[in-house]
């Protein structure tokens, strides 16, 4: 684990909103494709904090580790580092508060992710379940990463729209434009009571049945799964598949669940339906 450089003092409160939203400029940059330099940036900070440019840049590093536990990019090159500060964390809370937009990244870069490639992964390895501190998950309950998603009706459907289209292009690469043609909007065309968004095919003709999920955050940012999508997949696990894309607002990637998804994913009881009889 990478450690903090020495200081003679904490970071104070000013400080740690000056870094925070020096960070959020860079992310800016780099989402929108803006030159920007890491070191200019260090600099300029250097002289109203009076840190060292290794303190600044490990501070950097905290930054990424609260992101990346609330589902949002991060800067290229600042790899997450947890031995973070406490007040790290109420300063992320103050800004996001005050910068609402910064939980959308995908509005900032104006769509640009739906023009890009989809690159596939491997699914994330399945790691036991570690609890956090009470402060990051206080954090995290009030920017809910998974309610955030989940609630993004345009970030929903710009998803299914790129895995719509890079279906199409994946079965004519494989010489089959006839079933590219058959591939159904599901979601868009009858809405989401189907269990899944997708009806695509492979290449001898077989049933896709792809459920979307889409995020701004990394591979492993939580989502949510419905009771209808879970027994789609219990009841044709030979077609059923959940594209999970992430990175959405940058470079979107994606890897593909097979039922039983419980080899993959943590499943969790999250709500109760509430009767009077």
């Amino acid at each position: 684990m990478a450690q903090e450089p020495k200081e003679r003092r904490n970071w104070t409160d000013g400080e740690l909103d000056l870094i925070v939203a020096d960070y959020f400029a860079m992310l800016n940059d780099e989402a929108t494709g803006k030159p920007y330099s890491k070191t200019e940036h260090n600099r300029v900070l250097q002289r109203h904090v009076d840190r060292t440019e290794g303190s600044i840049e490990f501070k950097h590093q905290n930054i990424s580790a609260v992101l990346f536990k609330l589902g949002l990019p991060r800067i290229t090159g600042y790899m997450p580092a947890a031995n973070y500060q406490k007040a790290i964390i109420p300063a992320i809370d103050r800004y996001l508060s005050l910068h609402p937009l910064a939980l959308h990244p995908e509005r900032i870069v104006g769509g640009l992710a739906e023009r890009q490639g989809l690159f596939i992964d491997a699914p994330p390895p399945l790691l036991p379940i570690t609890p956090s501190k009470a402060d990051m998950e206080r954090l995290v309950r009030k920017f809910n990463p998974v309610e955030r998603d989940f609630r993004n009706r345009r970030l929903g459907r710009d998803g299914e729209e790129l895995v719509f289209h890079h279906e199409r292009q994946r079965l004519q690469q494989l010489d089959r434009p006839d079933l590219a043609k058959k591939i159904r909007w599901i979601s868009e065309e009858l809405g989401d009571g189907a269990g899944y968004d997708i009806l695509s095919f492979d290449a001898s003709g077989k049933e896709r049945l792809l459920e979307v999920k889409t995020t701004v955050g990394a591979d492993v940012t939580p989502f949510y799964i419905t009771r209808n999508e879970l027994s789609l997949a219990a009841e044709r696990p030979d077609a059923f598949r959940l594209c999970r894309i992430f990175n959405f607002s940058a470079h979107p990637r994606m890897f593909e669940l097979a039922p039983p998804l419980e080899k993959f994913v943590h499943l969790s009881p999250l709500s109760y339906e509430a009767s009077f009889s």
